[in-house]
Formats: structure tokens, sequence, C-alpha cells
């Protein structure tokens, strides 16, 4: 279960990067605008960091929410016991957290990097 958990994990990362790889190319001129007007690579950084992890906390709370509605229509339909370990929801939630952030600052590395007049130059 740990190995599905992990796989999982990575797989929501990479589609996290990849989303905010694609944010970074659809506000390339914003990015400029912002830097041309004073915003600093570390201000860029911060905010798409921010982005992907307000993503990967949003993934987070929905996978918790699923997860206790399913388990919950298990058990109804079932007539199993279901109990949940709070320590496992913070620590899964800590660590989706984290694999936001993690897969979040490259493509922030890569927005703060542009070019301010390139990046308003482009279309």
């Amino acid at each position: 279960m740990s190995c599905v958990a992990g796989i999982s994990l990575l797989v929501g990362g990479i589609g996290i990067m990849n989303i905010m790889l694609a944010t970074v190319l659809e506000r390339t001129k914003e990015i400029g605008l912002l830097r041309a007007i004073g915003a600093t690579q570390r201000d860029i950084k911060l905010q798409f960091v921010a982005e992907s992890f307000a993503i990967a906390i949003l993934g987070g709370l929905l996978g918790i929410v699923f997860g206790i509605l399913l388990s919950e229509l298990i058990a109804f339909y079932s007539d199993w016991a279901v109990s949940w370990s709070l320590l496992a929801i913070v620590l899964s939630f800590s660590i989706c957290a984290l694999i936001g952030i993690a897969f979040g600052v490259y493509p922030a590395i890569k927005a703060s990097q542009l070019d301010p007049i390139t990046a308003l130059q482009s279309e």
C-alpha cells in the first residue's frame, strides 16, 4: 500500500509541476510586467511556489474529504467498522504539502529567470 501511495504522490507531484510549467508559459507577459515594475526574482519564485503549495493543499483536502466519505459509504453498505488515525491524516497531508512545494520549485525558478524585456515581447 505504501508503494501505491508513493507512486501516487510522485505522479501528483509531476502533475503539479506540469501545471505550473504551463502556467509560466501562459503568464510570460505578466511575469515580464511584474519584473519591469520592480518585482525581484525572489518575489516571482515565492508567487509560483505559493501557487503550487495551494494546489497541493487543495488536493490534500479533497483527498481527505473523499477518503472519509468513501470509507463511510463502504462501512454503511458492508456493516464494517471504520476508524481513522489523526496522525496518519496529518502525516499524509503534510507530505502532500511538501510534494507541492518540492515540485513547484523548478517552475518557480524558470519563471524568475525570465528576462523582463523578452517576456514582455512574447506573444
